[in-house]
């Protein structure tokens, strides 16, 4: 299984791991919608970071291919 997946698989299983463990909380209604928004917000920004890293890896992989094309252009 690709690194990228099992990353997505972990944060997804966390997101609904923490919105159960918030919604079975015993607070007030206020208090788990605060939690829930914090929750969010967290999450939200672990997808753009997984996304940056994402773009970075597919990035690193495109200079590789374009410098193995450039190394067999040159034998050839």
């Amino acid at each position: 299984m690709s690194t990228s997946k099992v990353i997505i698989g972990f944060l997804v299983g966390a997101a609904v791991g923490g919105a159960l463990g918030i919604l079975l909380a015993p607070d007030k209604g206020l208090e788990t919608r605060r939690k829930i928004r914090e929750k969010g917000s967290d999450i939200g920004d672990s997808i753009s970071e997984l996304g940056e890293s994402i773009k970075d890896k597919v990035n690193e992989m495109v200079d590789g291919v374009k410098e193995s094309f450039s190394r067999q252009k040159s034998i050839v």
